[in-house]
């Protein structure tokens, strides 16, 4: 059972209303449809890349989103040279370990980046989250492999030892603190037919958490819940994964109460 004080939507008329600004050091291939999903929200997407301004860019920011799916040694400089100034301006740091577990060059920029600045969303699919926290596993490029290990203890035990919130997408999303466990169950199967679904709640998460930084668990959830919902409104009026992605945008900006609280599925436990 969710706390009683969890209201989804008002998390999202934060968003709509303080309208963030979100800063991105992101995989070059989702980009785009990264910007536009925090755009559709109402908040101000920033995509800068450059050492020689990410400092200075997140100054402007409420919350700062790494995201290793295209990752160079250059770009892992500069995602530290962001997050450290972010970890002195007390700002969210969101990592998406996109990739983890695929080559022994992306784990090393992973352990990297968790060890040498303050990271305070770890977001991953099941086989990449269990392999930045020490086990043995495998990713298939950037898709999810099976991990036999109990997700939800992985979840924890990564959150606990990182004190971060860790989030885990699939078939239903967990998202763990030391304290608490959220369960989404929200979404469509048509997400996994676009290029960019995991990227795109990366930044879904990173606009949440700009409004919500004293509670990280909570704005991941949220963020999911909402992304979740509005791909079960949109899949109905697509055609296939091309039109899903069009109305998955559409469906997001026009995303009102009613809906919201009719579909949503989030269950928690402490």
């Amino acid at each position: 059972m969710v706390e009683q004080n969890f209201n989804v939507f008002e998390l999202l008329t934060r968003v709509r209303a303080a309208k963030p600004v979100v800063h991105h050091l992101t995989n070059w291939v989702t980009i785009y449809d990264c910007a536009n999903v925090v755009k559709v929200l109402g908040a101000s997407p920033v995509m800068a890349h450059a050492p020689e301004e990410v400092a200075d860019m997140v100054g402007l920011a409420s919350s700062l989103v790494l995201n290793i799916g295209t990752l160079t040694v250059q770009l892992v400089e500069a995602m530290k040279k962001a997050a450290g100034s972010a970890n002195a301006q007390g700002i969210p740091v969101v990592l998406d370990v996109c990739g983890a577990g695929a080559t022994p060059f992306r784990d090393q920029k992973s352990l990297e980046l968790l060890t040498e600045v303050r990271i305070d969303i770890i977001k991953g699919n099941a086989s990449e989250v269990a392999r930045v926290s020490g086990e043995a596993v495998r990713t298939r490029g950037v898709d999810a492999t099976e991990v036999a290990q109990d997700l939800t203890q992985v979840a924890r035990s990564l959150a606990e030892s990182r004190r971060a919130t860790v989030v885990i997408t699939g078939e239903t999303d967990i998202v763990a603190d030391a304290d608490r466990l959220y369960f989404v169950k929200n979404g469509h199967p048509l997400m996994t037919q676009v290029v960019g679904t995991g990227c795109m709640a990366t930044s879904l998460i990173g606009t949440f958490a700009a409004v919500c930084p004293d509670d990280l668990a909570r704005a991941a959830a949220a963020a999911l819940v909402v992304f979740g919902v509005a791909a079960e409104v949109a899949a109905p009026l697509s055609q296939g994964p091309a039109t899903f992605k069009e109305r998955l945008f559409d469906c997001l900006h026009n995303l009102d109460e009613q809906t919201l609280t009719r579909l949503q599925r989030l269950e928690g436990r402490v």
